[in-house]
């Protein structure tokens, strides 16, 4: 999913338009068609009916999306799942320059499939973070405070405050957003350096390469691609064949255009 929004960041649009958020719908809709071996169950029930429902009576795929996640949040008990987090990385380079747009960017790219607030809130926090490690070289996870609603924010703060405490084993389980966020922002604050970090996310347990990822996005992003040990790169690879080399050209295609 992180490669099919990539993959529209790198055609330069502006990810808050709807003919761009069709495009990364459309996009979450070719990888679910190919049968993923692992996808969340609220992801799953959400593209899976967006499917059903395009098939039989058309309609724009963002709309679609977004109204299917909205019906899942009305009748699920929890839908604050850290699906839209993990993959939330790519939309941050969609507006380097514009932190406002990219707020926006983000709540509607996670609303695809998770309108729970907590979900686009934990995703608009993330990518201001990506945004400012990308921009300035620095981690700072309470970045984007200032782009939640006022009554958003110390809930927020409080659980930042928690994460950045530690241990990081301490936010296990981490399904739930806020608690993957958790877990992520604990792995970078007691580590220094990408492999260090995502060693310590992987470590937190339960839910291991969704904390990994959302903790590589922001590491990453500080680091660059030159941090990766090239053992590593030479083994990743995803839909759709992508190879680590390809994903770190997309990303360059993504920023540089």
């Amino acid at each position: 999913m992180a490669t099919a929004i990539s993959q529209v960041v790198a055609t330069r649009v502006d990810l808050t338009d709807d003919d761009a958020l069709d495009e990364v719908a459309l996009g979450f809709l070719r990888w679910f068609d190919h049968g993923p071996p692992d996808i969340g169950l609220q992801t799953s029930a959400v593209l899976g009916a967006t499917r059903r429902r395009l098939d039989t009576a058309g309609g724009r795929p963002a709309a679609v999306m977004t109204a299917e996640a909205t019906a899942f949040a009305q009748t699920a008990t929890h839908s604050a799942g850290n699906g839209a987090l993990m993959r939330t990385g790519p939309v941050a380079l969609a507006h380097l320059d514009d932190r406002d747009r990219l707020a926006l960017a983000a709540r509607r790219v996670a609303a695809l499939t998770h309108v729970d607030p907590l979900a686009t809130e934990s995703c608009v926090l993330w990518c201001e973070a990506i945004r400012v490690a990308v921009v300035d070289g620095r981690l700072d996870v309470r970045a984007g405070l200032d782009l939640l609603d006022d009554a958003r924010r110390p809930p927020w703060q409080a659980w930042l405050d928690e994460a950045e405490a530690g241990p990081a084993s301490r936010f296990n389980p981490n399904g739930f957003t806020v608690t993957a966020l958790q877990a992520a922002v604990a792995a970078v604050a007691a580590t220094d350096g990408l492999e260090e970090a995502l060693h310590a996310a992987v470590r937190v347990g339960n839910d291991t390469d969704t904390v990994a990822a959302i903790t590589g996005a922001l590491v990453g992003a500080q680091w660059g691609a030159s941090a990766v040990p090239s053992s590593w790169r030479e083994v990743v690879h995803g839909w759709p064949g992508h190879t680590g080399d390809d994903l770190v050209a997309l990303a360059v295609r993504a920023v540089d255009g």
